[in-house]
Order: structure tokens, then sequence, then C-alpha cells
């Protein structure tokens, strides 16, 4: 297991990946690397907070129902009447499945009358190993999936792998760093979707607000975008969060599973 730093040109969220994964591979005893400094030059979090992370990325017994079992380096699913094999990393938080992108791939399955993604254009933000993009792709719906461009080579690979001859249409890639360039790259409306999907894109990380900015650019007024959030709470700033989304768009709690702490929102644009 091999763990690389890039010291120069990096964006908030890769500052974010690369100081959980100081902890993850200390805990696991391969890495050890002194306390993470945020942009700010401030302690980035807590001992605690690094833990419950890094915790989570390396135990990897599954609470899910029997459709989903683990494999060293892979895992496999079964939504929308097909195996999905899913390839993971662990030198990076974007290439691991987390439990917000299993519950609301179960949603999407269980609820097609209620979201019903056949023919509409769908983004995700933060699509990571792909498991969402994928599942949306093999309900009909015509997908771009973006993450930080380090992330993409992953990504790509377990779309195609998954969708090639079983999807409506071919998911496209793309990468976007919340909060920046947007008007440039994902100009309005030239770049509009039904849907905006997200899952466990919220944890203890410096880039809450570029998110926040994120979500209101593609689900703003006018736009008719429907936003879907699921997100394991794990830290008091994940609440804080959840405040501001409720206060920034028009939220429906659509369901909360307790034993997991996952909630499941709908959101659109305030007019």
């Amino acid at each position: 297991m091999k763990c690389s730093y890039t010291v120069v040109a990096l964006t908030p969220q890769q500052i974010v990946y690369q100081n959980l994964f100081s902890t993850a591979f200390r805990a696991h005893g391969e890495i050890v690397q002194s306390q993470p400094i945020s942009p700010t030059g401030e302690s980035w979090k807590t001992e605690g907070d690094q833990n419950v992370m890094a915790g989570e990325a390396l135990d990897r017994r599954n609470i899910w129902e029997p459709s989903v079992y683990y494999a060293l380096g892979k895992e496999s699913f079964y939504f929308a009447g097909h195996n999905i094999s899913i390839r993971e990393s662990i030198d990076s938080y974007g290439a691991l499945i987390w439990p917000g992108a299993v519950a609301l791939c179960q949603f999407l399955e269980n609820n097609q009358q209620q979201v019903k993604l056949m023919d509409k254009a769908v983004l995700e933000i933060g699509a990571g190993t792909g498991l969402l993009s994928i599942v949306a792709s093999l309900l009909g719906a015509w997908v771009t999936a973006t993450d930080l461009p380090d992330i993409l080579s992953n990504l790509t690979f377990n779309l195609l792998r998954n969708t090639k001859g079983r999807s409506r249409y071919t998911p496209q890639v793309a990468a976007l760093s919340w909060g920046q360039e947007l008007e440039r790259d994902f100009p309005y409306p030239s770049y509009h979707y039904d849907y905006v999907l997200a899952a466990d894109v919220v944890y203890h990380h410096d880039c809450l607000e570029e998110l926040l900015e994120t979500m209101r650019h593609f689900c703003r007024p006018g736009s008719q975008t429907t936003l879907l959030w699921a997100n394991k709470i794990r830290f008091q700033s994940d609440v804080k969060f959840t405040e501001r989304f409720k206060s920034s768009f028009n939220t429906t709690l659509l369901t909360e599973l307790p034993q997991q702490d996952v909630r499941i929102y709908e959101a659109t644009a305030k007019e």
C-alpha cells in the first residue's frame, strides 16, 4: 500500500484528502505524519475527528443488506438488475465508497416513480468511485460524473466497466473543483441538469462554503433543478452545514436511516 503527496498547486479539496489519509495510514501502522495544517495555517481538525474518519475508512465491515459484500480493493453491488463491481483505492477518500452513496442508490432504485431518472440530465458532484452515477445511468439517466482531476481515472474506469452495453446513455466524466471557475467551466444555462446528486460530500473539511456555492450554482432560481443529497452525520459541522443547506433551498427530508445516521434530502431553489 503506497501513499504519495503532492506539495504544490493543491486545491483545498486535495489538501483535505491528503490530510485525512495521513491519519488513516498512521492508524493502520504504515505511515506516520505530523498533525496536518489547514490552508489558513491553523490545526485542521481535532485528533478525535480525524480518528472518526480514519476508522470509518479502514473498517470495511459492511452493515448494508446481503446484496453488498466486500473484498480487498473491490466492492460488489446489485442495483437496477445488474451486478456492479467497484474498484476502490486507499490513496484518497474520493476513491472509497461511503454509506450515503449506497443509501441514495437504494432510494433511487426503490422510488423510481417518485424520482424519474429516465431520459433526465443528471450531474453528480463529488462522484468518487462512481457507484451513484452508475446506478443513475442504469436507471436511464444521461449522467455527468464530476470530481477532482486526480479522482477521474478510477471514476472513468468504474463507469465504463459497469455501464458499457447496459445503459441508455454513455456517462460522461468531468473535472470539477467545488467553488472554482463554475461560470467558466459550467456556464448556465448551457449546462443545465434536471437532477444534481451528492452523497457523503459533507464531513469535517475546509470546503463546505465552496460546496454550498457549487450546489447553488447548479440549483438556482428558474432552473427547475432538483438536488438530492445523502449524508452520514458524523460531526457538529455536518449539522451546521445542514442548517445552512436548509436555509439556502426549499428542502424536504425524504428518508432517514437512524442505524446508519444517514439522511436523504430533496432540495429546490428558492424563487
